[in-house]
């Protein structure tokens, strides 16, 4: 028997089995509504397939669209999340707090079957109902012996799922972000017709007012300047590979992630790339077991149904992650990677369009959730590392390069058009102005050995960042002129500085660090390390120090600083105050309003061995800390698989200024200004 043939024996027993379920009173009543509520998801799930496979999706009405994708994700928004069963608070108090963790991560990998279904992948379906029904026996057996259903039994089932399917999902992942021929999300981008909104219900994504909104605002603007748009981000990419050094002729696919309402430029994109020989592929954001969940999405994906449920479910490997679990993830990928390392060659890196201007999301803790302990933690770190090592061994860093660009969503204001407009005025500043700008500043600090940065009006920061030595400061830099090519907008410079000597406080009053929330954020330095730490999120220290262990350390017991800059973009930072969206604006764009500190890996992490120029023709030579050059001898100490920028704004910022080995003093900044001269261009925004 074929394997096609196989799985859809399979789906059908398991299917005919799941619509017995709601007649059924044979599992104990306390666990009768929970088996119901999932063999009707299950059901409509297949209803979706039916509806995607026969073709009556794209007949569908606008409204009926609508209603069906409500349907899909309606038990998972806010308004209905506190009586779900995906709700682990829920979940433990109906059912009991160990079964009840087990089967609220049941649900969520069930509700991986939404992209299953749109996408037609009926091995998916296929091993989610099987489980389904693998784990409703399980409570059969339990009341016909006439005893209550055991916990560990239950861990186990959900265990060997995990472990039997690994390789195969991580295999179907990986092959949508390096083989063009996977073409769900191209085809409706490059096939359909844009002007009929009804085409965003097609990728089987949560669909709001948002979506549909941009779409129609990108409809109602010029071919110029949607070229405009797409020409700069696909140019970044482009320009990328050339000031690193990089042969782009030996790639041929990059991965477009991006927001959905946002295909009249990524359709453009598309078409550029192709005619730089480099096809698309789309893979879409996570949302199982496999995958992982994240708040911060991370492929092509619509709107957030609940940001609280994916937080409340971003450490689900909690209830299986063990030393042979961890050895098998690291032979999936090894061998995934083996099996297709042509295609992994020919893949160029991603090419990033992030949104921005949702309300800010402040999470809630629940116990009930599950959470890594601290022996698990380890091993998450440790088996990171191992699988980043493998993937840098097949998609070399040293050949492959990125872009990032971002734009706002509706959710913004009601200026949104405005402030649409004015993004597109920032990501489209002159190249040339900042280069020249930037190199005054370089010049300068290149004439250094420590930068110091003090703040202001309630910002306590007091930083000593030590710089590395120029054998030879005629041909060697220590800062990359960073300008609009990987990293739009323009408007930074930025080194990986020494560790030993980096010393002091880092203070922001309120920081958003990927779309969570910071308050009174503190971390303290010592030789480029951080050794203390506190936020003032929560009333117990306790909970702060694991809220920033968790989001920014993910889990590291300690972090150094990879990466200093002084950011120049003052006209975003201008922007983001005439509106009011300093709390919305991303990292890729707030890193430019003022310097930052990066803790985790350098910028050049993978890639210190390639050289790269300045525009002036200098090598930049400040590549890497005491920590990354451990690579030769460690590498599984050189890295930490995390980058995350925090930004002083302007306004807090009272100076920045570099010492040099003499002991004289350069100011850079002072109480918000450039006073470096030939900076003066910079203060205009500042002063509006």
């Amino acid at each position: 028997m074929k394997q096609e043939e196989l799985i859809l024996e399979r789906y059908g027993l398991a299917l005919a089995r799941i619509k017995e379920i709601p007649d059924e009173s044979i599992c104990g009543e306390a666990y009768r509504d929970y088996f119901m509520q999932m063999a009707e998801f299950v059901l409509l799930m297949d209803r979706t397939y039916e509806l995607v496979v026969g073709g009556e999706l794209r007949r569908m009405p606008m409204e009926a669209l609508r209603e069906h994708n409500h349907a899909l994700y309606a038990d998972i928004l806010p308004a209905h999340y506190e009586e779900s069963y995906a709700n682990p608070e829920y979940a433990a108090n109906r059912l009991g707090k160990s079964i009840g963790k087990c089967l609220s991560f049941l649900y969520t990998e069930l509700r991986a079957m939404i992209p299953a279904a749109y996408e037609g992948n009926l091995f998916s379906m296929t091993m989610r109902a099987e489980l389904l029904l693998e784990v409703y026996q399980l409570f059969v057996c339990a009341t016909e012996e006439c005893k209550e259903p055991d916990a560990e039994e239950l861990r186990q089932i959900l265990y060997w799922y995990v472990s039997d399917y690994y390789e195969a999902e991580f295999e179907e992942k990986s092959l949508t972000l390096l083989d063009a021929d996977r073409d769900f999300a191209r085809r409706i981008i490059m096939e359909s017709d844009l002007s009929d909104l009804r085409y965003l219900y097609y990728f089987g994504e949560y669909i709001t007012g948002s979506e549909l909104q941009t779409a129609a605002h990108l409809n109602e603007m010029s071919s110029e300047k949607i070229k405009l748009m797409a020409d700069t981000y696909t140019e970044g990419y482009r320009i990328g590979f050339e000031v690193t050094n990089k042969d782009i002729s030996i790639k041929e696919t990059v991965a477009i992630r991006y927001f959905l309402g946002f295909e009249r430029v990524i359709r453009q994109a598309v078409l550029n790339f192709d005619r730089i020989g480099l096809q698309s592929t789309f893979c879409r954001a996570g949302s199982n077991i496999f995958q992982g969940r994240s708040v911060n999405k991370n492929g092509y994906f619509g709107a957030n149904p609940n940001k609280q449920y994916d937080y409340d479910h971003r450490e689900d490997m909690a209830l299986f992650l063990d030393g042979a679990l961890a050895e098998r993830k690291i032979c999936a990928v090894q061998s995934v990677f083996e099996r297709h390392k042509e295609l992994a060659a020919l893949y160029g890196g991603p090419a990033v369009v992030e949104s921005f201007g949702e309300e800010p999301f402040i999470p809630k803790n629940k116990e009930a959730a599950c959470h890594l302990s601290e022996k698990q933690q380890k091993l998450s770190v440790a088996n990171a590392g191992k699988i980043a090592d493998i993937q840098n061994e097949y998609i070399k860093g040293e050949e492959h390069s990125f872009t990032i660009i971002a734009f706002p969503v509706p959710q913004i204001g009601e200026q949104y058009e405005e402030i649409f407009d004015d993004v597109v005025r920032i990501n489209t500043l002159d190249y040339m102005l900042y280069r020249d700008i930037q190199q005054k500043i370089i010049d300068v600090l290149d004439k250094g050995v420590t930068v110091l940065v003090k703040g202001m009006n309630g910002n306590e920061t007091d930083m000593k960042v030590q710089l590395h030595g120029l054998e030879d400061p005629k041909t060697q830099t220590n800062f990359e002129n960073c300008v609009a090519d990987v990293n739009i907008p323009v408007g930074e410079v930025f080194t990986s500085p020494r560790l030993a000597g980096t010393e002091g406080l880092l203070h922001v009053p309120r920081v958003f660090l990927n779309e969570l929330e910071y308050r009174d954020l503190k971390l303290r330095f010592q030789d480029g390390f951080v050794t203390d730490y506190g936020c003032g999120n929560f009333e117990k220290e306790e909970d702060n120090r694991k809220y920033i262990r968790d989001n920014v350390f993910h889990h590291h017991e300690r972090l150094p600083l990879g990466e200093f800059a002084i950011g120049t973009n003052t006209t975003a930072f201008f922007v983001a105050r005439k509106y009011g969206i300093e709390d919305k604006l991303p990292i890729l764009i707030a890193e430019k309003t003022g310097p930052h500190f990066a803790l985790g890996d350098t910028c050049y992490s993978h890639e210190e061995e390639v050289k790269s120029y300045n525009p002036d023709g200098k090598e930049i030579v400040a590549k890497e800390n005491e920590v990354s050059v451990l690579r030769d001898t460690d590498v599984s100490k050189a890295y930490f698989q995390c980058h995350t920028d925090i930004t002083i704004p302007y306004d807090e910022l009272g100076e920045l200024s570099v010492l040099t080995e003499s002991g004289e003093k350069f100011v850079i900044i002072q109480n918000g200004q450039f006073v470096l001269p030939g900076c003066e261009e910079l203060n205009r925004a500042l002063k509006e």
